[in-house]
């Protein structure tokens, strides 16, 4: 009987150095590493900074997301028809939402024009109008491919509304790598989770550690805001030690393996979560502002709160910031859209042009682009509500909606594109979510279709496949 010849094991390119030569090639692996311990270039660095494609015009993200579907038609988008054509079917008819929807209904705010540009928006908004009108570019012309959260949320977001992939936020930090490497370069502030959780923000086949860094806002120190961010047993000290000694077994597994991606976020996570102990409780700690600030913010209220912690990230080099108005969709107005979206306003207002304010005043404005909007708009046809009573609110609606901008490259007191004459269906310079997209990646300083990952033999960006356009029109 022949013996059975046993098959030789591969070897990691470590094993082949240390045996090389008697183990004299293992002499050049130090200079092959940062002093840090971190991997030299050729092992780069995943939150190393990195030039964009371009001189960018921003810096910064900060997203005021109006979770649940602002209604574009009782905000920046005035429809006087729908005030004449009021309890009266529509002439254009209704187009195909979630649910059904039936006559007109007019709005139950009060229009005026703002700034030197007369730029319109509802009472709802007054006072981020009346402040900042000139500083604002309004998109009225977005849309989107469908009337559900889940789906539209995660296009939003992802630019994929199916699919699990990358977050917006993720592919620019992947793009840019981090300006400070005690904080993440990518967080997101949420009072609870919106629908479709994690998601939204997260890192998809990504290197996992460009995943946003959630923070529930339903906290209020800068302790309780990320969980566990410091240990009750061990001295900073004693935990660099651990980490040490986890860093080096996690590095010796590793290095017996081809690249895995999920072990390298592991280690990177472990780091990041060390470094953020101190400088991580300093950024979230709003007890330092002067109490012009906190008053100028409304910081005694949750939105309040979220939108100077994110002035205070951005300032100290975190890339984007996303700020969640709200957990599960608070401005899906199915009923009553007269006392949801004032309460809503009342809310969210103060806080967002205090953030505008602030941001002026300390020269930041010109390098961070502030979005603000939801992931679709609502019906300018009332919803029959299901199972009977009097209608008095709006279905979800992606054919036409509204998202503005400010700050970092955009021109200001401009209404951008229409909606149709009842506000149902973007009509003029159409701009989908994933031109939205493609905009914001080139204020960043990419080109959306450069900017790709190798993933499962395919060259992936953040605005897919379908085809997508810088918004030329709204750039300063």
């Amino acid at each position: 009987m022949t013996a059975m010849r046993s098959i030789p094991t591969p070897i990691s390119r470590r094993d082949l150095l240390r045996a090389a030569g008697t183990g004299m090639g293992w002499l050049a692996l130090p200079a092959l590493l940062r002093a840090d311990g971190s991997a030299a270039p050729g092992h780069d660095d995943p939150l190393a900074p990195r030039a964009p494609h371009f001189t960018p015009r921003a810096r910064h993200v900060i997203h005021v997301y109006l979770n649940g579907g602002p209604s574009q038609v009782d905000t920046w988008d005035p429809k006087p028809e729908l005030a004449r054509f009021a309890g009266r079917p529509l002439p254009t008819g209704n187009l195909t939402t979630e649910r059904e929807t039936g006559v007109a209904l007019a709005s139950p705010f009060t229009f005026a024009r703002h700034g030197a540009s007369g730029l319109w928006c509802s009472e709802i908004f007054r006072e981020t109008a009346s402040r900042h009108a000139d500083r604002i570019c309004v998109i009225r012309s977005m849309h989107a491919n469908t009337p559900n959260h889940e789906q539209s949320m995660r296009l939003m977001n992802t630019g994929e509304e199916r699919l699990p992939r990358p977050s917006y936020g993720a592919w620019l930090t992947y793009g840019l790598g981090c300006e400070n490497h005690n904080l993440p370069g990518f967080v997101a502030m949420c009072p609870g989770l919106p629908v479709a959780d994690s998601s939204n923000w997260r890192s998809g086949f990504l290197p996992g550690i460009h995943q946003g860094t959630y923070l529930d806002t339903r906290k209020t120190t800068a302790r309780e805001l990320i969980a566990d961010i410091q240990s009750p047993r061990a001295t900073v000290a004693e935990q660099r030690r651990q980490l040490d000694l986890l860093a080096r077994l996690n590095r010796d597994h590793q290095a017996t393996r081809r690249e895995d991606a999920v072990l390298e976020a592991r280690i990177q996570s472990f780091e990041l979560a060390f470094r953020m102990q101190m400088e991580a409780t300093d950024a979230l700690d709003i007890a330092q502002e002067t109490k012009a600030t906190l008053d100028l913010y409304r910081a005694d209220t949750v939105h309040g709160r979220q939108l100077l912690v994110a002035r205070r990230l951005i300032e100290r080099g975190v890339r984007v910031v996303q700020c969640y108005h709200g957990d599960v969709q608070p401005w899906d107005s199915h009923t009553n859209i007269a006392g949801e979206h004032r309460r809503l306003g009342q809310e969210a207002d103060a806080p967002i042009a205090g953030l505008l304010t602030d941001l002026a005043q300390r020269g930041l404005l010109d390098e961070t682009l502030v979005i603000c909007g939801g992931e679709f708009g609502r019906t300018p046809g009332v919803e029959i509500p299901i199972g009977g009573g009097e209608p008095t609110g709006r279905d979800h609606n992606h054919h036409g909606f509204t998202v503005w901008l400010a700050g970092g490259g955009v021109r200001g007191g401009l209404a951008y594109g229409s909606t149709d004459e009842f506000g149902y269906r973007a009509v003029e310079d159409r701009v989908h979510v994933r031109d939205l997209h493609a905009t914001i990646l080139h204020l960043m300083g990419f080109d959306h279709g450069r900017l790709t990952y190798r993933h499962a033999g395919l060259d992936f960006r953040l605005t897919g496949v379908e085809g997508a356009t810088v918004v030329e029109g709204i750039l300063a």
